[in-house]
């Protein structure tokens, strides 16, 4: 199909162009991709799942420019067959469709392979002879609020369709310029990537420190339940001194340790709970994804998220520590309630078995945590703005605002 052709600005952004792109092609991208559509589940859910086999990518696998492991499933040779429409190619974008993760999207990990998707993912495979995987990838991430707008429409849930993905608009400069401005924002999403694994790093070394002093001390006369060293907040803030950094929610909480992005959107209620730096989040739906935060500075959260407030302060990070191990949230899952959708018992919680250190061991520990956490912290707030500064320059370099011709690749 031949392209849409516009002089002037970008559909999405409104800008100018600049000489170099005065002419912009405009495509749909169904008319530049070989390849739109998502999966299905096997018969038998969850049951009919191999620990071994070919993968099978939900929504939980696809994070905003990072592909997880966490949780990702496998199924044999003959349910693979039965979704051989949706095989995973190397380069594929994965877009989720359905559900609180809407709109999040990555690039396959070619390690994952060879795969398959479930229904709440869609393949997109473009046309690599005329627009590259990447330049796709952050043209859907710059679009994200938009997606997230028309996915709202749906009936019962947040939905993006085949129709509505294949309709997308896009303007494609050519080839050489689209590798010139991935390369850009590639140089800033590899920092942030890097930093990402340096606190994954971080958070194994804390808690192979916390293990070493107290996770083989038995139980004995220094017991206690978590209530002796915390509570919940009852605390509220204002939603009007909130924003997307720091509104923590189930949908914008990772699982697997993973920590969080930033949220898509506020409460609509006036206020909610207060969170203060020191405060650990877990998300209370669906234990078991082990959903949890610890608080760098004054936050909010949901109804649908537990604020562990340390009882002192040279208690957050032993709090922290305690309440990151497999061991609690194992706990957790036993005592939720519910079956689709299970939720944590807030009094079962508190009755978790804790040692309680003594001033001494404390100190010991802290010495040592403290600045683990901070470094985390200095970490995550880079990546904060190394992210503000990706979707700032994203609308520029690809209405052709910012000049890439003079980039050596």
């Amino acid at each position: 199909m031949a392209p849409l052709v516009r002089t002037g600005g970008s559909r999405h952004t409104g800008l100018a162009a600049l000489p170099h792109r005065n002419i912009q092609a405009i495509y749909k991208l169904k008319d530049i991709c070989l390849k739109i559509g998502s999966g299905a589940t096997p018969k038998g859910g969850k049951e009919a799942y191999c620990d071994e086999g070919i993968s099978l990518i939900r929504s939980q696998n696809v994070l905003d420019f990072t592909f997880s492991y966490d949780g990702l499933a496998h199924i044999n040779d003959q349910q693979a067959e039965k979704l051989s429409n949706v095989e995973v190619k190397p380069q594929d974008i994965l877009l989720n469709i359905t559900g609180d993760s809407v709109a999040r999207v990555c690039t396959v990990d070619p390690r994952a392979l060879p795969a398959r998707v479930n229904q709440h993912v869609a393949i997109i495979r473009p046309d690599e002879n005329r627009v590259l995987s990447s330049y796709i990838l952050y043209f859907l991430q710059m679009i994200k609020p938009y997606l997230l707008q028309i996915a709202a429409g749906g009936a019962t849930r947040n939905a993006l369709t085949k129709s509505m993905i294949e309709n997308l608009e896009l303007e494609v400069p050519d080839i050489l310029s689209q590798k010139k401005i991935v390369s850009v924002l590639d140089d800033i999403q590899g920092k942030i990537r890097d930093n990402n694994e340096i606190n994954k790093n971080l958070s194994d070394l804390l808690q192979a420190i916390y293990q070493k002093q107290f996770g083989e001390v038995s139980l004995g006369a220094n017991q206690g339940i978590l209530s002796d060293i915390c509570s919940y907040s009852k605390e509220k803030v204002a939603v009007s001194e909130l924003n997307v950094n720091t509104y923590f929610s189930t949908e914008n909480m990772l699982p697997e340790k993973a920590g969080s992005t930033k949220a898509t959107s506020l409460p609509t209620t006036l206020q909610t709970t207060a969170c203060r730096k020191g405060d650990t989040l877990i998300s209370n739906i669906r234990p078991y994804f082990k959903k949890i935060v610890y608080c760098e500075d004054m936050c909010g959260c949901s109804t649908d998220v537990l604020c562990f407030t340390p009882v002192q302060s040279q208690y957050a990070a032993y709090l922290f520590s305690t309440l990151y191990t497999d061991k609690f949230f194992a706990f957790m899952v036993a005592g939720s309630k519910g079956t689709k959708m299970p939720r944590g018992d807030k009094q079962q919680i508190m009755t978790y078995p804790v040692i309680l250190p003594a001033e001494n061991e404390l100190e010991e520990f802290n010495a040592i945590a403290f600045p683990v956490l901070e470094q985390l912290n200095s970490n995550k707030a880079e990546n904060k703005r190394l992210s503000a500064l990706r979707d700032a320059l994203l609308p520029k370099l690809m209405s052709g605002e910012l000049d890439v011709s003079d980039i050596d690749l």
